[in-house]
């Protein structure tokens, strides 16, 4: 856009270089007042690629900004193709507003709410925010790894989800049991009413769980494909051999917060390898043995590195946040090889379990399996022991966590952090 003279593309540009040399608390404000003139709006949100568990950051309309839930902003992650915008909707209080949402080819999303009327301006939106996003995921790469450790125990939104998705549950339950037990319905009223609540909170429940495990869990091969479109300005702006070695099509989902932190690690990881010119080529391999994400990084570097850079210190909390363990071999002459294991389960440490409540070794395991959602039966088969047994060991844990249901103990379990 120019008025002639070209004042106005260069009053973009300068507002541009503004946004992106903001600090992250003022960025959301600044990019809002460099938009609004290409699409009006009265709230804007930003979420990195990379932040699981961390805060987002608004600007406007404090109503719009605190009402889109976390899950709602990861689901259109989710759903827009990178490097796209649309005109949409989402539902705030009870309330649809009208939004424009923009994907960056990186992952970060953009939301602005009650846009103007569609302009051929949209389209300059996008590609301003595919710039802004490089930013927003530097300063999330740079940002200290103690919100993975907060991600990775508990977070806070997932948590609030499990809690909604148990009280469903133990709703349903007693609506069902109160028509069954009402002295005003016969037998068959009472069944054909217990039949139409259980089938209507089994379809509440079916979405509730669809939507906590659409935040907690990312398959393994879009997390690497993320990946691979990270690495791409390295392989554009420079002449560097970047060899992805494709993780198994069928291999275990990775919690949110391991594939954001596994994402952010191999990205410094590689700035690390090849800060170097005699490095042309690097090799990046995922695998997943069902408890662990393997990584493998070599280079072909002169094989004389260490562990002492400043990027790789940091690319070390992370890996320590995540509980998990980086290793460093360098063959002279041969290059460099990153190893990298990430536990994909959260730390929930049974000896702590055990004496926060008394609980035996046997019950522990069996406090796992329930809040798992296996029946008795189940946990029978998998502990190898019988029916009665497992009766014994959940009277006892209700006993010991004073709580009346499997519900309640589920949410007991999976609401502590690791260390009690």
């Amino acid at each position: 856009m120019t008025d002639g003279g070209g004042s106005c593309t260069e009053k973009t540009l300068r507002d541009l270089v503004t946004v992106v040399s903001a600090p992250a608390y003022a960025l959301a404000d600044r990019l809002s007042s460099s938009l609004v003139g290409f699409v009006a709006h009265d709230a804007l949100l930003i979420l990195a690629a990379d932040t699981s568990g961390a805060a987002r950051r608004g600007s406007g309309d404090r109503a719009f900004i605190d009402g889109v839930s976390f899950l709602d902003l990861d689901e259109l992650r989710r759903v827009l193709p990178p490097g796209s915008a649309r005109r949409g909707e989402l539902e705030v209080d009870g309330e649809h507003v009208p939004t424009f949402e923009a994907l960056s080819r990186n992952g970060a999303l953009l939301v602005m709410a009650h846009p103007g009327p569609p302009r051929d301006t949209d389209g300059i939106v996008l590609q301003a925010w595919n710039l802004v996003a490089m930013r927003v995921q530097q300063l999330a790469d740079a940002a200290p790894p103690d919100y993975l450790q907060r991600a990775r125990a508990a977070s806070g939104e997932r948590m609030e989800a499990l809690s909604e998705l148990a009280d469903e549950y133990s709703t349903t339950l007693e609506s069902v049991l109160a028509a069954l037990r009402s002295s005003a319905l016969d037998d068959q009223a009472a069944r054909t009413t217990a039949t139409g609540i259980a089938a209507q909170g089994m379809v509440h429940l079916r979405t509730a769980s669809d939507r906590v495990r659409t935040f907690t869990e990312e398959p393994v091969t879009t997390a690497f494909e993320r990946l691979r479109d990270d690495l791409r300005p390295l392989v554009k702006y420079r002449e560097l051999d970047v060899q992805f070695v494709e993780p198994p099509a069928d291999g275990r989902p990775l919690p949110s917060e391991v594939a954001h932190g596994a994402r952010a690690v191999v990205r410094g990881s590689i700035l690390a390898l090849v800060d170097r010119p005699e490095v042309g080529r690097v090799r990046v391999q995922w695998g997943c043995d069902g408890t662990n994400l393997l990584i493998d990084m070599r280079d072909d570097g002169p094989g004389d590195f260490t562990d002492a850079s400043t990027q790789l210190q940091l690319v070390r909390q992370r890996v320590h946040a995540l509980n998990g363990q980086l290793e460093i071999e360098a063959t002279p002459g041969w290059g460099t090889e990153v190893s990298i294991v990430i536990p994909l389960d959260p730390p929930h440490a049974t000896a702590a379990l055990a004496a926060a409540w008394q609980l035996r070794p046997r019950e522990v395991d069996v406090l796992k399996l329930l809040a798992a959602g296996r029946r008795n039966r189940a946990i029978a088969g998998e502990l190898g022991i019988s029916e009665n047994t497992v009766k014994f060991h959940v009277a006892a844990i209700y006993r010991k966590l004073g709580v009346t249901s499997r519900a309640e103990a589920a949410s007991v379990f999976l609401a502590q952090p690791a260390g009690i």
